[in-house]
């Protein structure tokens, strides 16, 4: 829950247990990766890129998976490479990354195959499966989450289909990797969370669910709190002097957790937009919002550092600038984004409103031509398909990004009885200054700049506090000790 008792002078933590040794964040992205170094070298803490990888689903074996070999070895090249440059040792280390996709253990401790992308339709036959025992509003009372066939439920279910032993050990991605460095498995909660498995307002898997649907209760990993140390870097990387007494941390090991605690806020009174292909609108609380109307407005509750809830829903972002400037590649011009806001701030403000989050704009392709049938369909002017009007496209998209963003702003109040004034943008979106400052005019709301690599910040936070505090206490890292370290380091990342 939050916790008000975090008074430390932002500058007065001078003793902890990092010792001025550095600290390693690895945060696995759907499309790249990335391994990042936090030093101590000066006054200010240092936030340093070292290494980043593509990443991507392949078709393989009939299905859409992840190369999980691939990523092990980019991430093992990027810890070579912060030992090589941190000679004053490695602290520790954490990971974060996408929800609900896993990998299956066999009893030798190995993957049973590369894993499963969300995305796959194998889970389509499994939503039938699961609601003749539950509807959509009786999962949502028992875990708080919206009901997505992409969701660890599903998939597991489907896995048992297509022959997985039920009792094969699981881990999500994230933790995966750590298992691999400390050889713990278990699942952090804000991950454990987005398995619509997690019993709602708790830590607990929710049995009613494993037992209803036959899942293994023996399979599923011992959920802890976010900023547990897992122990002591195992295997060949132990062997390099950097990493000698370097602690294996489970950090917030889903990336918009960590990304939430690395907004430096204080206070209670804020919103947040985690902004970049797609857009996640909402806010903290401290205990979980299950009424039938935030069922209805599509929000979730997935688990936060120190025991709190982000209460949020998904909004369409810049994947629908993203689709439009492919169309326009194709059409034989390339725009950048830089250009294409700066040139769109010059233009007029237009009354042309479609709904950004219509089931056919979240698919690839012509989103221009989809986005045009809804524009018509009301009596608006289709918008030009030529390349050299795309400034214009790009304003009227940004314009009803920022109305939706503030039309799901606007319902936290009463959806939560919690009174918003402020809104952090974290994220690649809180560089898109024209997007930001329509959203504070759409919103009314005062809007500051967090981190453009906020989950890497926000794991860094809660590795600096897990060491300095008792982190392996059952509650875990306070968010008020995490928000102290967020603040030492807003001078040690570009923002």
């Amino acid at each position: 829950m939050s916790d008000q008792r975090g008074n430390q002078d932002d500058r007065a933590i001078s003793s902890d247990a990092t010792g001025g040794r550095a600290i390693v964040a690895i945060d696995l992205g759907a499309e790249s990766c990335r391994v990042s170094l936090l030093r101590h070298l000066t006054s200010t803490p240092e936030i340093e890129l070292v290494h980043r990888f593509a990443n991507s689903a392949q078709e393989r074996h009939g299905g859409l998976r992840w190369d999980i070999g691939s990523i092990w070895d980019g991430v093992r090249e990027g810890l070579h490479k912060c030992a090589a440059i941190a000679t004053e040792g490695i602290a520790s280390i954490g990971v974060d990354g996408w929800a609900v996709d896993y990998v299956r253990l066999g009893v030798d401790g190995l993957p049973l195959a590369n894993p499963s992308c969300y995305r796959d339709l194998r889970t389509a036959a499994m939503e039938d499966r699961v609601r003749t025992r539950f509807s959509n509003e009786e999962l949502f009372r028992l875990t708080g989450v919206q009901p997505l066939r992409i969701n660890t439920l599903f998939q597991l279910l489907a896995d048992t289909e297509a022959g997985v032993p039920a009792n094969a050990p699981w881990l999500n991605l994230p933790e995966y990797i750590l298992y691999l460095l400390s050889g713990v498995r278990v699942a952090e909660y804000s991950n454990a969370t987005h398995t619509q498995l997690v019993e709602c307002g708790s830590a607990k898997w929710c049995t009613e669910l494993f037992d209803s649907l036959g899942l293994s209760l023996a399979a599923a990993p011992q959920i802890v709190p976010s900023g547990t140390i897992l122990g002591p870097l195992r295997g060949a990387l132990a062997e390099l002097p950097a990493f000698a007494r370097t602690q294996i941390i489970a950090p917030a090991c889903h990336d918009t957790a960590s990304a939430i605690a690395g907004i430096p806020a204080e206070g209670e009174d804020w919103a947040y937009i985690s902004s970049g292909t797609w857009s996640l609108v909402g806010t903290l609380l401290p205990a979980p919002c299950i009424e039938q109307a935030a069922l209805d407005a599509k929000f979730t509750n997935l688990g936060a550092v120190g025991g709190d809830l982000c209460f949020h829903r998904n909004v369409n972002g810049m994947w629908l600038l993203r689709q439009c400037m492919e169309t326009w590649r194709a059409a034989g011009k390339e725009w950048s984004v830089e250009d294409l806001v700066a040139t769109a701030r010059q233009l007029p403000h237009s009354a042309a409103r479609f709904d950004i989050d219509e089931p056919s704009l979240l698919l690839p392709g012509d989103v221009l031509s989809r986005i045009n049938q809804q524009l018509t369909a009301v009596g608006y002017g289709a918008l030009p398909t030529d390349p050299d009007h795309a400034p214009e496209v790009t304003s009227v998209l940004f314009q009803n990004m920022a109305a939706r963003y503030a039309q799901v702003l606007g319902e936290i109040p009463t959806l939560a009885g919690k009174q918003i004034n402020r809104v952090y943008v974290v994220g690649g979106g809180s560089r898109n200054t024209l997007l930001n400052d329509l959203t504070e005019i759409a919103s009314g709301l005062e809007v500051s700049l967090g981190f453009a690599e906020s989950s890497t910040v926000g794991n860094m936070a809660i590795q600096w506090a897990a060491l300095t505090l008792d982190a392996n206490s059952p509650a875990g890292v306070r968010s008020s000790d995490v928000r102290v370290r967020v603040r030492l380091l807003s001078n040690g990342e570009n923002r």
